[in-house]
């Protein structure tokens, strides 16, 4: 597409397969910023790449990021399939967001990411644990994704959305369809049309 603006993408996978080497409840993990962090769950391995993802692209001058990952299935049980979940740090980015999807036929939901949520995942041993428990798992698993790179200088906005599997619609079919690639897409042009580029 080659757009006017700087684009970076990151992409942090991870395979689940447990060995001699995997993580286990009680590990200490040192993440990309320094902080540490307590293994409860480790079902929840993505975050913890992701979180050196967005550290990463941080360090690279990335001004604003947009992290799209599945971050956790409770999040389904709150919305369903008709809506995503946004959570963000900044007001301004999130709002853009939501129009940018909205113009395209993305629906996106914002969830609360208040400071004291942040309080279900400090952790006795470490800085922070990886998960909060029960309530509000998708909140606190952005939580956990805003803590670790607030280590490192310079303004940055992070927003985070679950994409999810949806029904079947006349321009996409049934299942996992890639959703926010089209509301990504619109926001990057729309925001070098604002740029004047």
């Amino acid at each position: 597409m080659q757009p006017s603006i700087p684009v970076l993408g990151i992409a942090p996978c991870s395979e689940n397969l447990p060995s001699g080497k995997a993580t286990k409840p009680g590990d200490i993990l040192t993440a990309m910023t320094g902080k540490t962090i307590e293994v409860i769950n480790t079902d929840a391995e993505g975050r913890l790449v992701l979180a050196d993802a967005i550290a990463y692209a941080k360090k690279l001058g990335a001004t604003q990021i947009i992290d799209m990952a599945t971050l956790t299935g409770a999040v389904s049980i709150a919305l369903g399939d008709v809506n995503t979940a946004i959570l963000g740090t900044d007001q301004v980015l999130i709002d853009k967001v939501i129009a940018a999807g909205k113009s395209v036929g993305e629906k996106f939901w914002q969830l609360p990411l208040d400071p004291e949520y942040t309080n279900q995942i400090k952790s006795d041993i470490a800085d922070i644990k990886n998960v909060g428990g029960k309530k509000a798992g998708t909140i606190t698993a952005a939580a956990f994704l805003k803590e670790l790179p607030a280590t490192l200088h310079g303004p940055t906005s992070i927003l985070r959305a679950r994409p999810g599997a949806t029904p079947a619609q006349p321009y996409r079919s049934k299942g996992p369809t890639g959703i926010a690639v089209r509301t990504l897409i619109e926001f990057v042009e729309t925001t070098a049309r604002q740029n004047g580029n």
